[in-house]
This record gives C-alpha cells, structure tokens and sequence, in this order.
C-alpha cells in the first residue's frame, strides 16, 4: 500500500464522516431481496392469500417492535440499521395495505425484498424438482415490481435517472433459497454447485439492467456462511461431516458459500471495468458474521453461536417440524446472546454486529464509510472519489490476505 493511496482514504474517511452520516448522503434506499432485508413484502402476499407462515408469528419481533412484522427475526434486520444510520426512517415494503395502491412515494426507500425469494425464477427449481412453499417471487419479479411503479415514484421529478442516481440500491443478499430449497431437498452439494454461475448471472444482470434505468451506487452483499446455520448443522451435521476446529461450522457448506461470493466478486469486478463511474460496493457478509462465530464472546453470544434462540429442541434448537412461531416451539429469555433466531436467520443483535462490520467497518469493497459519491458535484471531486474506489479496493484486499 503505498503512502499516496493511504493518504487518500484517510482524507475520504475524514471528509465522509460529516458528510454520509449527518447530512444523508443518499435520498434514499431501494432494496431487493430475500428474508435478510425484507421488511413486510412476504406478510402482505400471505395475507392476501391467506397463508399461514411461522415468520409472521410471535414471538417474530418481539425484541424491537414487539410484534410480528414480517421480518424474519425477533426485530431490526441489517436494513433496519443501515437506514437508521443514513438519518432515514425505515424503509416500508413495496406491498404496503397502509397507503392506497394508486400511490406510491419513493420518498426516502422502498424494499422489494420477499422472504423466500429466489435470484432463478422458480420454473427452473420446480423442473430441478425443488418448490418453495413460501412465495414465487424472484428478482425478476421484484425488478418488474420497481419497473412497475416508476411512473409514480418520479411523478415530481423530471429526471428519473436523478432519482434512482441518487439512492443506495441494496441489492439483498439474494440467492440464498437457489440454494436453501435444492440443499433441504436431497440435492448434492456437486449439483447444487452447477446452479451458482446461474445464480450469479441472474444477480449481474440485474445490476446492469439497475445502472442503465440510472443507479449510481449499489450494495452488492455475498451470501454467509451457511455451514454455521443452525438447520444445516441439525441436517446435513455427521460423523462423515468435516467441521472446522475454531468455529463447529460445516466445512464443505462453507466452502460452497464461498464459491458463491468468489464468483460474485469476479463479475462484480467486471462491471466495474465497464461502468467506471458506477460504484459497485462488495458487502462481505461471510467474513463478517464469521468474526462473530470465532469469537462469539467478545461479541456478546455468552449463549453461544450454533444454537438457536426460537426453536423446536436438539443439540441446535431447530426441528424442522417445530418451528419457532408454532406451538411448541420454545424461545430463549435473551435473544441478544444469540445469535441465531430460528434455525435459518439471525437475531437483531447479530445483524447489528454484521450492520457495523460492514457498513462502518472494513467489511466492503471499496468500505462503504469511505464513500459519498452523491454528494459529489465537480468533475475533479468525482475522479478523486473513483481514485479512492479503485486503491481502497486494493488496500482492502491487501489487508484481508
């Protein structure tokens, strides 16, 4: 690293820190995904089809709101806590029964994210013999639904492209159920494997189908590692399994988790390459939700970090037949020293921590809290900032090697 680029971040660090947090770098957020940012999207599409899910059940958000609200954790998602530290309220579903649906705001975010979502559409699981009982909603579906309301989304704008310039696009973590479905339903982790090119796809070219309608800046985040997930260590955990000494994590599945994020990483780069004035930000999920399971005390997981808070009993408190919300299912006195919820998604005090590492820590490529890009109005100022992109993504990868 040389004194230069150091020099530079330590400018933009400096500079960013007045401008991102107390002024509001971003007008707004627009998000997609899976049950990691959905805010409300899964509960307004059972409603209308009276389906009954676990996740829209006490004591799902019993530590924040104090009631379900169709986030899939006891309360605050990483959304939630990104939101709150850009000085924006949190952002509401797209499915919204609170406001008219011949009116829609942008205002300061929408999320399209639905739990259960799926980057593939779900005709290419269904004929792999995979179906999701909870919703067909894939990230086309969900682009088609931000498509769908820009006419009045910009109604008070004259550059559409201003506006969705303008906002961080959060794009999930999504991909994660191309996975979950085919793993729970028998398939082998060699031909879960050849889905993932598929799956990256999918994701790069939504992004490029984003920067074209305008997007200046997205958040791209990887996938975690689902070796450490309290349902797979209860399903596929054997003697035959190979575990990771400091963690208890499944290696093989963590493995498949980091193919995953390697190859995102590839093709994010590439577009990168094309859209040099675009700034493409990697969230490592992964690495920073693994310091907590390294290291689960001096996060604050006196309870461990296998272990689910909500569930349905066995060495991982989950039961895929007792899920947490249905009867029988116990829930933990101090959901904040855990940090897995139900078996499947975490607790509020995990996505806090993940929030820190990767939105005010190093945990992103170039780090997020480094970066202002649209605030930025001279073409001199821009260049300096796309300078910083490009040495902060290296001073990153030389301090993670």
């Amino acid at each position: 690293m040389t004194s230069c680029s150091s020099y530079i971040v330590i400018l933009l660090v400096l500079w960013s820190g007045n401008k991102l947090y107390a002024n509001g770098c971003y007008t707004s957020i627009i998000s997609f995904g899976d049950s990691l940012a959905d805010t409300g999207n899964l509960k307004q599409l059972a409603f209308k089809t009276n389906k009954v899910i676990s996740y829209l059940l006490p004591p799902y958000g019993e530590t924040f709101f104090h009631q379900p609200t169709g986030r899939c954790s006891d309360g605050r998602l990483i959304i939630d806590f990104l939101a709150e530290s850009l000085g924006l309220p949190l952002i509401p579903p797209f499915l919204n029964d609170e406001r008219s649906d011949d009116v829609v705001e942008l205002g300061q975010g929408v999320n399209y994210a639905v739990a259960g979502a799926s980057a593939l559409d779900s005709s290419f699981l269904e004929a792999k013999g995979v179906y999701n009982p909870m919703t067909n909603v894939s990230l086309r579906v969900q682009l088609a639904w931000f498509k769908q309301s820009l006419p009045l989304l910009c109604a008070n704008t004259r550059d559409c492209k201003h506006l969705i310039g303008s906002s961080l696009i959060l794009m999930g973590e999504i991909g994660g159920n191309d996975y979950n479905g085919p793993f729970f339903s028998g398939k082998s982790i060699d031909e879960v494997k050849s889905y993932v090119p598929l799956v990256i796809d999918t994701i790069i070219s939504a992004i490029n189908e984003l920067i074209e309608m305008g997007a200046r800046t997205l958040v791209v985040p990887g996938n975690f590692p689902i070796g450490c997930n309290s349902a797979y260590l209860t399903l596929f955990g054997s003697q035959k399994e190979k575990y990771d000494p400091t963690t208890g994590c499944l290696i093989r599945l963590n493995e498949f988790a980091e193919y995953h994020n390697e190859l995102l990483q590839t093709e994010l780069n590439t577009i990168r390459e094309l859209h040099p004035n675009v700034i493409i930000i990697y969230a490592d999920y992964y690495n920073a939700l693994m310091q907590i399971y390294r290291s689960p005390h001096k996060f604050g997981f006196t309870n461990g970090a296998l272990k689910a808070c909500c569930g349905g009993g066995g060495p991982f408190n989950y039961n895929s037949s007792m899920k947490c919300g249905y009867a029988y299912a116990t829930v933990c006195d101090q959901p904040n020293t855990y940090v897995n919820w139900d078996g499947v998604h975490l607790t509020e005090a995990a996505y806090k921590h993940i929030f820190k590492g990767v939105f005010q820590g190093p945990y992103t490529t170039p780090q997020f809290n480094s970066l202002c890009p649209t605030s930025i109005s001279s073409t001199g100022e821009r260049q300096n900032i796309e300078l910083n992109v490009r040495n902060s993504r290296f001073i990153y990868r030389t301090e993670r090697a």
